[in-house]
């Protein structure tokens, strides 16, 4: 049924909230968001047309209320809730109570979130589908001794993973049959911590795999189409740390593979809307299916700046009842593109959040780079969120012109009060495993040595640069710092939401 969207709720908060709000409005839409205590001046509150507050700093008292975020979207009276990603974007109970409300879930229908929200359940669906996976079970283990009877069966090592979880808790990688037992029982309490779902599967240990991951849209009229592949083997901690596409990986043929096996997985759960298959791509050039993120992802502007499709847009539209307006033929990559997640973390100190004030802050500019922040100038980096700045993305006509404006932006960056993974993200992109392209998902752990951040005229750090002077012809440069003046900002707003 089509619904024009007129006025929406952003139930979230900081960058992916920004980004709705220039989405809407271009497409002339009234936003509306909302704000604990600790969000009062941030970007989101300002630029928005209208913001309510939704209570203290901590997400569960704020931005995981489900109800009282249906309340304020009808007090707003708007038409329809974008969740963003994260807080309640693939909790199916939310998703349902939005639609009860009458108002329009942006996002796809609760049916599908919760059939790939529980792991076994979806491997279960794209084994049906003919969508291949990793060996191993398709439902909860019922113990001990039948994860060591499965283990046998597919030989170690093998993972051990939470059913019900994901972002790599509940999971732990078993060498042995003699370390069964103890990470079955670790991984169990965790999960039950973490997810109040204590239920473990197994499935085989893929050996230094690739993580590649296919964007699709799916409107309600039955169109799919793939928007191609992003590269996310550049993690830590399961976390994703740079992005790219197209892989260096993947050709023409494995591309058009792993499309047809992401439709297909989407074909299979009724998908509307914009998600997400990631595959394991092993050293053989076999894909499997790993999880579908039922929501937009952090990393879709990396997708957007090489098919000039506006993701967001696209959510909106389908949401409203509109069909694709374009069909899989007409999607085309254009040039290259690299996103670097920019976080208030120490690097030094494994990665620890920094937590503190964001005294200055200045973001890179000029051709090819674009910005998707969530702070400014004065606001706080807390314990109660993600401590994520922003996403920081270089487009080039090539490969190598891409990676040449990403190190340039870094060096331009400048942001004072806390601490920041920049200087690791100019070591990952001058390192010779990723200007090659063979890095994979355990880059972090046998190549990132932190020691060279802290020493930087070492012998490793100068051997990295000539290989990278080598490899993409860099040209020396001082670091920059230029202005990147934010979008003015109504004077009413500003008073009126900083007032106590």
């Amino acid at each position: 049924m089509k619904q024009e969207i007129t006025s929406l709720l952003i139930a979230n908060r900081g960058e992916i909230a920004v980004r709705i709000i220039r989405a809407c409005q271009e497409l002339g839409i009234r936003s509306v968001v909302v704000f604990s205590d600790i969000d009062r001046t941030s970007p989101h509150v300002l630029y928005a047309d209208e913001a309510y507050h939704i209570g203290p700093a901590p997400s569960a008292q704020s931005y995981l209320v489900g109800d009282k975020l249906i309340e304020i979207a009808k007090k707003a009276n708007v038409e329809a809730i974008h969740p963003g990603y994260g807080f309640l974007s693939e909790n199916p109970t939310f998703a349902r109570k939005v639609i009860e409300a009458g108002l329009i879930f942006i996002g796809p229908p609760a049916s599908a979130i919760e059939k790939m929200g529980d792991k076994t359940t979806a491997r279960k669906i794209m084994e049906e589908a003919g969508v291949p996976i990793v060996a191993g079970t398709v439902k909860p283990l019922a113990s001990v001794s039948e994860a060591h009877k499965i283990s046998e069966e597919i030989g170690f090592p093998v993972l051990v993973k939470a059913a019900g979880g994901g972002g790599g808790k509940g999971m732990r990688i078993v060498e042995s049959s003699q370390d069964l037992q103890g990470a079955f029982k670790s991984a169990q309490n965790e999960a039950r911590s973490a997810f109040d779902d204590d239920r473990i599967y197994i499935e085989k240990f893929v050996q230094s795999p690739k993580h590649i991951e296919i964007q699709v849209l799916a409107d309600s009229h039955g169109n799919y189409v793939h928007l191609g592949e992003r590269e996310c083997s550049i993690q830590r901690r399961h976390q994703k740390i740079i992005e790219e596409a197209p892989s260096l990986a993947i050709d023409d043929t494995i591309r058009d593979g792993m499309g047809k096996a992401a439709v297909k997985a989407a074909q299979a759960c009724n998908y509307v809307n914009a998600g997400t298959i990631e595959f394991l791509f092993d050293g053989e050039k076999n894909f499997y299916f790993l999880e579908m993120n039922t929501r937009v992802q952090v990393e879709h502007p990396v997708t957007e700046l090489i098919t000039g499709i506006d993701i967001v847009k696209e959510q909106i539209a389908i949401a409203s009842g509109k069909p694709l307006s374009f069909s899989q033929n007409d999607i085309q990559r254009n040039g290259h593109a690299i996103e670097c997640r920019i976080y208030a973390e120490d690097p030094l100190n494994n990665f620890l959040p920094s937590i503190g004030t964001v005294e200055r802050l200045q973001g890179p500019s000029g051709p090819g780079i674009r910005e998707d922040r969530g702070i400014q100038q004065g606001n706080e980096i807390s314990v109660h969120y993600d401590p994520m700045v922003s996403k920081l993305l270089a487009w080039g006509r090539t490969r190598e012109e891409a990676l040449r404006r990403m190190d340039r932006a870094l060096h331009e960056y400048l942001i004072q009060g806390v601490i920041t993974n920049i200087p690791a993200c100019i070591h990952i992109l001058r390192h010779p495993r990723f200007i090659d392209g063979s890095y994979t998902t355990h880059f972090m752990s046998e190549h990132f040595d932190p020691e060279v951040l802290r020493t930087p005229n070492n012998d490793e750090q100068t051997a990295v640069a000539i290989a990278a002077a080598t490899m993409v012809h860099r040209q020396k440069k001082q670091p920059i710092v230029t202005a990147s003046q934010p979008g003015q900002i109504n004077k009413w707003k500003y008073q009126e939401r900083t007032r106590d």
